[in-house]
């Protein structure tokens, strides 16, 4: 169990990193929202106790960021004696629980175990309900049949290598093998090795210890520690470096990785799905892949196929991900009209199902009626659809207030903040564009 204490006030954050270490819990600490951001963006935590008021990204702000882009995990908020209505507009926004200051510590650490037991049991009824429901990847054949290849390779320690076009959502086959795994509880750590440069994806597998280079004021835990009993996702290996490449190999014969700086060899224990959208045996034949590395992650290979491929699962797709877009934009479409089903049917799609997201986002925000049309969509002419509607200035005005009201449940004060305009001046700005709060 792994907390992160966020406060600005270090005589705090000291405090309850060490009641918290007394009881058996591990602590790193945070002086302020922006460096919790960057703890949470790289290392893995069970829940975060955060303190309300600090200066830049404040408490709501982190929380925000949390539900919106950041990790799920639950949130423990700090409040002074006259800042209870914040705390509580932090329990709408989606903190599990809040303590006034000044606090026992004791009292923390029982409210702590509490919210952690309560999302253990939340995390169990979401597996059952995952093991028990219908294939989730999609009704083609081609995609019955990777079902069925995540069904026997996910109870195994087995190697997967996963391969497929960019969008073609290689990741979610991955959670998929992790979810039905016996892992299940454990972390999923994913790491997008193209897009971190040499000598930082270095230290971010591996971690460093203290006084490894300049800069390394404290020991970093890497992702394969971080995965450890549980699952090391590695996206784009394909673009590993080759000096990497052989340290890497050496990790997956010994399991057994050894920190930058450290001394001391580190047992790991995380089950390996890599992933790719390029052809590993040619970057083998052009010498910038090892055959040896390339013959250790080739144990099971699982081929995600284009979404031109499988035009069949397109409603299914289309239907689950408008559903998650009305949860995240406040919307309650219904649907698509058969029209706008058709052109999508017709459309190539070359940036797979992340494409086929994205554009569904950006018709749900301008959707006039409850059921997407095909004018709606923003399909090139030629693909059988219609000339994107252009983006006003007033309409994209008008989306970002609606979307301000949302998030703060209709409270104008707060809203008016969030867009750095005055109160009298979001009240007109209602009434203008007809905002139904």
């Amino acid at each position: 169990m792994r907390v992160l204490v966020v406060d600005d006030e270090k005589n705090i954050r000291d405090s309850v990193e060490r009641y918290l270490r007394l009881e058996g819990i591990e602590s790193v600490g945070a002086e302020n929202g922006l460096s919790a951001q960057r703890l949470l963006s790289s290392e893995v935590f069970s829940a975060a106790v955060v303190d309300l008021r600090m200066p830049g990204l404040d408490g709501l702000a982190l929380l925000k960021w949390l539900q919106e882009e950041g990790p799920r995990l639950p949130v423990i908020m700090i409040s002074a004696f006259g800042e209870i209505r914040d705390a509580v507009e932090a329990m709408k926004l989606g903190a599990r629980d809040y303590v006034v200051k000044p606090f026992d510590p004791e009292e923390l650490v029982v409210r702590l175990k509490r919210i952690l037991e309560a999302r253990r049991l939340e995390a169990q009824v979401e597996l059952a309900a995952a093991a028990e429901g219908p294939a989730v990847l999609g009704e083609t054949p081609r995609m019955r049949e990777i079902q069925a290849v995540v069904d026997k390779v996910a109870p195994t320690p087995s190697t997967v290598l996963i391969t497929g076009e960019s969008g073609t959502g290689k990741e979610v086959v991955a959670r998929l093998i992790h979810t039905r795994s016996p892992r299940a509880e454990e972390p999923f750590i994913a790491v997008n090795v193209g897009g971190l440069p040499e000598t930082l994806l270095e230290s971010e597998l591996f971690g460093y210890e203290k006084g490894a280079f300049t800069g390394a004021d404290r020991r970093k835990i890497g992702m394969f520690e971080l995965a450890s009993a549980g699952t090391l996702f590695l996206d784009e290996i394909g673009d590993m470096p080759l000096a990497l490449q052989v340290k890497f190999l050496r990790v997956l014969a010994e399991r057994r990785i050894q920190r930058l700086g450290g001394t001391q060899p580190i047992p790991i224990d995380a089950r390996l799905i890599a992933a790719t959208n390029r052809e590993l045996d040619v970057l083998v034949a052009e010498g910038r892949f090892r055959e040896d590395l390339f013959y250790r992650l080739n144990v099971v290979r699982i081929e995600v196929p284009p979404l031109r491929e499988r035009t069949g699962d397109l409603s299914l797709l289309a239907g689950r991900l408008i559903r998650k877009l009305n949860a995240r934009l406040g919307k309650n479409c219904r649907g698509l009209e058969p029209a706008a089903l058709q052109a999508l049917i017709a459309y190539p799609f070359p940036g797979n199902v992340r494409e086929l997201e994205n554009l569904l986002e950006r018709a749900l925000i301008f959707a006039e009626t409850d059921t997407l049309r095909l004018a709606d969509l923003a399909l090139p002419a030629a693909a059988g659809g219609a000339p994107p509607p252009p983006a006003t200035l007033d309409g994209l005005e008008r989306q970002a207030i609606i979307a301000a009201l949302h998030r703060w449940e209709g409270n104008r004060t707060r809203a008016a903040a969030e867009l750095a305009i005055s109160r009298r001046t979001l009240q007109n700005k209602i009434k203008e564009y007809g905002i139904e709060v």
